[in-house]
């Protein structure tokens, strides 16, 4: 955290919910920029990185308190099919840190914190197996894929780092090796389907994964649908009793990786802030397709319900 950072995150949560932003990728798009990359988001960060920070400032005038980073698909691999070396990889991943550490800047009144996002194996494969996990990966091969992003991150100072859209506990166990001792906070949030993870492991064993971790500060769910939240953070706080939640489903609609098109019809609604709070979210936002419009009500249902 760099010197004129604000106060801890822990500190706000044991205060009451905290605002998330929304999805990075739709505010990107609806920018104008076109992500039909398998770097995705993160290729702005080699080329239009202005554009990343316009999006973070969007989500910041909607009201958030805390921006999710652009590395959410960056991997050195992904970078180096595009001839990017090692240090300047390195620099990318710093880079949306400070991006997103700018933007927080041209917040009023309430301070603004800055989460380094470290997206699963899945999502740099850019198949859509972040929806799936079990990649036929140990946790030691997962540890050593993790590790130098979030180094990499880490040297950016990030406030915490977000270990999301998670599909698998397995995963979530060397997301949690890769990270320990980096000295920064995480927050574990794995991706759900039917009350399952996406790889069909059953909550309870998944969150318990982070039980009585103390670099955890937070655990719960991301990119699923707003129906799945409530019994995902219940089954989160039995697993890992007094631990702040973060919920931050999508828009509901679905991903279909084959044709790269987002399927159905919407059902994000920020009336169910009150529900999650209720369960013990602290970090509560939106993920894929859910903008700053969206964020701004969410916020309206915060202070509604605090």
């Amino acid at each position: 955290m760099t010197p004129d950072a604000p106060l801890p995150l822990a500190h706000a949560l044991a205060a009451g919910p905290v605002l998330l932003d929304g999805g990075l990728s739709n505010q990107l798009e609806a920018q104008g920029n076109d992500l039909s990359d398998e770097l995705w988001s993160a290729r702005l960060l080699v080329e239009a990185p202005q554009e990343i920070e316009a999006a973070h400032a969007a989500y910041v005038r909607a009201g958030a308190r805390v921006l999710i980073t652009a590395g959410y698909q960056a991997s050195f691999e992904g970078f180096g099919r595009r001839g990017i070396g090692v240090r300047e990889a390195g620099a990318l991943f710093g880079r949306s840190v400070e991006l997103a550490r700018t933007a927080a800047g041209g917040a009023t009144g309430e301070p603004v914190w800055v989460a380094g996002s470290v997206g699963p194996y899945g999502a740099v494969l850019a198949d859509g197996s972040e929806y799936r996990g079990r990649y036929g990966l140990s946790v030691e091969e997962l540890t050593a894929f993790h590790r130098p992003r979030i180094e990499a991150l880490v040297a950016a100072e990030p406030d915490v780092l977000a270990l999301e859209t998670v599909p698998d506990a397995v995963e979530a166990e060397a997301l949690l090796r890769a990270a320990d001792g980096c000295g920064v906070p995480v927050w574990l949030s794995y991706t759900v389907a039917d009350g399952r993870t996406r790889a069909g492991q059953a909550l309870a064993e998944a969150f318990a994964v982070a039980a009585g971790n103390p670099q955890v500060l937070a655990v719960g769910v991301n990119c699923c649908a707003a129906d799945e939240v409530g019994g995902a953070l219940e089954a989160a706080a039995a697993a890992c009793p007094g631990v702040p939640l973060v919920a931050y489903p999508n828009s509901g609609e679905g991903w279909d990786a084959g044709r790269a098109a987002w399927t159905g019809a919407a059902s994000f609604d920020a009336a169910l802030a009150a529900e999650w709070v209720a369960h013990g979210a602290r970090l509560i936002g939106g993920c894929c397709r859910v903008g700053p419009d969206d964020i701004a009500a969410l916020g309206d249902k915060l202070r509604q319900a605090g």
